[in-house]
């Protein structure tokens, strides 16, 4: 629906601290090299931020070049290496009142250039005639930014490399971590009962699969390292504003926390109407799903002003939301651009000022310009990432409570193998409840025999315990009391991979994948022939269908493929015939077919079961007239038991619900 997902609720774990280190665990293979691209990642922004004070030399060279020519350290330099190489006569430049002969070259140390008369003979030089005509032209400092350049260029270019590590390396382990989490979901599917699946939706583990493992994969590459890099560029700026000028740094910081405190009270004010804004939207998107589900009722009933109304009055709820929400949220960047440039303003006039006294150098107030940008990225970083880390948290808290979930018994020991299946199949006093519902028994005492080769028919109301008597014969649910066997063989003692391999199913919910009908039809099936494969699709009448598709057995079955539910069930059933497994189980195959569809498709499922043990779960009767067993279930009993016309002539419940049947479709 049109605004739909505009605006993500960040999905908050129940417990942070656990999902973290449960994740922590997960990914300790991996933590030394994670740890080494997070000091890659700190290092990278430790180094950008020596940046601006060296930045700000390079200012100083500049302007006291073009302010003063050049800059007092390189006079004195200048100056020591003229005298020393005898250009200047250091006699004649003597203060005034100072006797020659009394003066050694001791006292004319240039190294300490703090000494009184030092001082003075580098002050009457740079007054003198001859000095002002040697440098006069002489403005800035090439040399000095020269030297500042360069340094400056090796130490972006070792951020930038440590940068660069720090994301190769993430990059590589979070996908190596993310491929590895998908493939333990995967296996996990595979071991988990059945009851997992009935409690838990399918969209559920499907996004647990794809959803959870991508958000915890973007946050470890991104969020964690940004996390990190931010937290070493705050401290950093911190350090080095203080260490340069403690009271432009304190003017900076202040400026900072007047933006913090009003985002702070501006997200406090907006998050209700986020919250608004989708609780409306999700109303409004309910409501026109579900009048366009009845559009036709609604044009039939007239109900179509209401419905208007009633679209209006939500339409306009959504619509407040959002202009306060966003109105609210709009002010944000706004705001911060504000605060930044307020900071710029700050520093250039707190700058300005104590440049006039003289306590700081014009350079300063650069490298404080850039200090203020780099120290409002780090709280924007921090805030982001946090976010980031609670929607891992909770991803990785789905994903491993799924992974802990509690597993099919290991079945690795058992060896039992059944040769040369005969198809006898003994149920006897068998009870089952759902685990869930322990006290709640389903199946209470069920008890039947069945010959090799006899189709046995299951019929009865809804809820009567139908499909859940298949179930317990596949395993998909143990059994609580009683026994099964296949041919005197407790079920129990075979492996469940090796027990499934010996049916054969056809169920209502016909299931084809994107693939060829060829590949559809031989699904996990090795070594069949062509003329197999034929064979059972003229059986089942969709031979000459498939070849009359633009590729025939190679056409690619998609989303447009125009196929119809009767044969997408014929090409299900030409499938079990290809499999030819020794008992075979047919649920409600026939119940979403049209007549002449299942006349075809009952013709289909005769022969299938041809010499099978076959368990056909029904609810036309028609379509199990000449099963050799009818069972009748109701309330998890079998109340009658016997072919199509024994049951009719017993006048019980069978006759009740054949006799129904009969009635509704005449």
């Amino acid at each position: 629906m049109p605004g739909h997902g505009m605006h993500k609720k960040v999905q908050k774990p129940k417990n942070l601290k656990t999902a973290m280190r449960n994740l922590l665990f997960y990914c300790k293979k991996e933590v030394g090299i994670i740890l080494f691209a997070l000091v890659m990642a700190a290092l990278g922004a430790v180094l950008t931020i020596a940046g601006p004070n060296q930045i700000s030399k390079i200012t100083d060279y500049i302007y006291d070049g073009i302010a003063g020519g050049i800059t007092e350290e390189a006079v004195v330099r200048d100056i020591r290496k003229q005298i020393q190489s005898g250009q200047i006569d250091v006699m004649e430049y003597l203060p005034e009142g100072t006797n020659p002969s009394r003066i050694s070259m001791e006292d004319l140390n240039f190294s300490d250039i703090d000494s009184e008369l030092a001082e003075s003979i580098v002050e009457n030089i740079r007054m003198s005639d001859e000095f002002q005509e040697t440098y006069k032209d002489q403005g800035i400092d090439m040399q000095g930014i020269s030297r500042v350049a360069i340094f400056l260029l090796i130490l972006y270019l070792i951020s930038a490399l440590c940068s660069f590590s720090q994301h190769f390396i993430m990059g590589t382990v979070t996908q190596k971590i993310s491929r590895r989490m998908r493939k333990d979901i995967d296996e996990k599917i595979n071991r988990l009962p059945l009851k997992y699946f009935s409690m838990n939706s399918f969209g559920d583990v499907l996004s647990r699969v794809t959803n959870d493992v991508d958000t915890i994969g973007q946050t470890l590459s991104n969020s964690l390292a940004s996390i990190v890099s931010a937290a070493a560029q705050f401290i950093g700026c911190l350090v080095m504003m203080f260490t340069t000028n403690w009271i432009m740094g304190t003017t900076t910081v202040l400026t900072t926390i007047i933006g913090l405190i009003l985002m702070v009270l501006i997200m406090k004010h907006s998050q209700r109407y986020f919250v608004d804004r989708q609780r409306s939207l999700g109303e409004l998107n309910g409501y026109i799903e579900e009048m366009y589900a009845g559009h036709d009722v609604i044009r039939i009933s007239g109900a179509e002003k209401g419905v208007k109304e009633r679209f209006a009055k939500l339409n306009e709820d959504v619509k407040n939301a959002n202009y306060k929400s966003q109105f609210l949220s709009g002010l944000m960047q706004p705001l911060m651009n504000f605060v930044g440039n307020l900071g710029y303003v700050a520093v250039c006039i707190v700058g300005a000022l104590l440049v006039l006294h003289g306590d700081i150098t014009f350079g300063v107030i650069t490298a404080f310009l850039i200090y203020v940008r780099l120290f409002e990225q780090p709280l924007k970083q921090i805030s982001q990432g946090m976010t980031n880390i609670q929607s891992a948290a909770a991803a990785s808290e789905r994903v491993f409570e799924f992974l802990d979930e509690e597993e099919l018994e290991d079945e690795s020991g058992k060896t039992a193998v059944i040769a040369d299946v005969r198809g006898e199949v003994e149920f006897s006093h068998v009870k089952f409840a759902y685990p869930s519902a322990p006290e709640k028994e389903i199946i209470h005492d069920f008890s039947v025999h069945v010959k090799p080769g006899q189709k046995v028919a299951i019929v009865g109301p809804t809820g009567a315990g139908k499909t859940t008597l298949v179930n317990l014969l596949m395993r998909f649910f143990e059994i609580t009391g009683g026994t099964i066997r296949i041919d005197g063989m407790d079920i129990r003692t075979i492996a469940r991979e090796t027990l499934h391999r010996q049916f054969g199913m056809v169920l209502q919910d016909t299931w084809l994948f994107e693939g060829t009908v060829r590949e559809n039809l031989l699904y996990n099936n090795k070594n069949v022939s062509e003329k197999t494969m034929t064979d059972a699709c003229k059986a089942c009448g969709i031979h000459s269908f498939i070849k009359a598709l633009p590729q025939g057995y190679d056409t690619v079955l998609t989303d447009n493929t125009t196929i119809s539910a009767g044969q997408k069930q014929l090409m299900t059933i030409a499938r079990a015939m290809i499999q030819n497994s020794p008992m075979l189980i047919l649920d409600e195959a026939t119940s979403s077919v049209d007549t002449r569809t299942e006349l075809l498709t009952q013709k289909a499922m005769d022969q299938l079961t041809q010499k099978r043990t076959s368990f056909v779960i029904a609810h036309r009767l028609s379509t199990i007239k000449n099963a050799d067993i009818i069972l009748v279930m109701r309330d998890g009993d079998i109340v009658e038991q016997g072919n199509h016309e024994e049951l009719l002539a017993q006048g019980g419940f069978y006759a009740e619900l054949y006799t129904s049947q009969f009635e509704q479709q005449a």
